[in-house]
Formats: C-alpha cells, structure tokens, sequence
C-alpha cells in the first residue's frame, strides 16, 4: 500500500505542473498574424532613396577616388583611442575653445 501511495505522490505534483503550464498557452490573436513583418518592410521602404541605383552604369560625380578614401581614413581614425592630454594641465570647465586672445 504505501508504494501505491508515493507513487501518487510522486506523480500528482508533475501532473499538475503539466496541467498549470498549458493553461498559460493560448495561440496568438489572429490581427497580429496579419501585420507580421509590415513594420519591417516600411521601414526597409523608407531607408531606400533609390531602389533602381545598381542598374545605374554612370559613373559617379563629386568626390575623387583619393580625396574619397582619405575622408573614410580620417572617420575611421577618429574612433582610435588618442593618448591622454600632457600631465601638467588642468581642463576643468573648459569647451576646448582656443586660449589666445582678441
């Protein structure tokens, strides 16, 4: 008899963990089925200046090759780390601005 018994046991509280666990599932409401993914294609549609730019052969006006890949050297650059201001100044309120005079 008391085999039987923790065998109940046993089994009553994953029974009704199972039970309490697929209460909680409920399938979604069918309106956000048919939005799924609009924010995501408007949002591709708004980045979009151009959707016909790789068939255009024409070569591109403005900047030179050179002056091009200086300017994305310097941007790139900016994010390097730069060493630390010499040890004998003191910078408190200021903006950076220049120190001569008018």
């Amino acid at each position: 008899m008391s085999d039987i018994c923790m065998r109940v046991k046993l089994r009553a509280p994953v029974i009704s963990l199972a039970l309490l666990l697929t209460a909680c599932v409920a399938s979604p409401p069918p309106y956000m089925d048919a939005k799924f993914g609009d924010a995501v294609e408007m949002a591709k549609a708004q980045q979009t200046a151009n959707p016909d730019a790789s068939r255009d052969t024409a070569p591109v006006v403005g900047i030179d090759g050179q002056a091009g890949d200086a300017a994305f050297d310097n941007y790139r650059d900016s994010f390097i780390n730069r060493p630390a201001p010499p040890s004998g100044s003191l910078n408190v309120g200021t903006t950076g601005g220049s120190t001569g005079t008018r």
